[in-house]
């Protein structure tokens, strides 16, 4: 079946008319741009099923920004975080790392021309906590040493 559609369609060509480029003016777009700029893109790391409206509410209340943020689904398992303020967006970006139901939310900076589907979330804020450390090498610098054998560590607190 699938196979008939795919078949059927190799043959279809636009008209002049549909391959003319539409124009969209900037001032269209500029209000929209304006409200991104100050947003995160997330996902939940995670290939079973969630309730969607009980990840948003939990993320608004857990980040104390229940009228001040606005959730949008953009994609599959794919959410825009509009925060009203810098303050707001880095004080989430940094103060992670952040979950819903024990699956980790990555997220990362909105950036002009970014889509569902060329949204690239490289890396992810984790914990880590090391047991039986000697309490001579309870130290930042030997956190960050050790944090840095295991990839990239940007901040460590005791």
């Amino acid at each position: 079946m699938a196979e008939d559609v795919i078949n059927s369609t190799v043959n279809l060509k636009l008209t002049a008319e549909e391959e003319e480029e539409i124009q969209v003016s900037e001032e269209g777009r500029t209000e929209e741009m304006d409200s991104c700029v100050l947003s995160l893109i997330g996902k939940f790391l995670t290939c079973k099923p969630y309730n969607r409206k009980a990840a948003k509410t939990t993320l608004q209340k857990a980040w104390g920004l229940d009228k001040e943020l606005q959730i949008s689904e953009v994609g599959s398992n794919l959410f825009q975080f509009k925060f009203q303020s810098e303050y707001d967006l880095d004080r989430i970006l940094r103060g992670g790392p952040w979950c819903f139901d024990n699956q980790l939310l990555m997220l990362t900076r909105w950036k002009a021309g970014m889509s569902a589907k060329n949204v690239v979330l490289e890396h992810a804020s984790m914990w880590i906590q090391i047991w039986g450390v000697p309490f001579d090498m309870m130290a930042s610098k030997v956190a960050m040493e050790i944090g840095n054998k295991m990839g990239v560590v940007e901040d460590v607190e005791r």
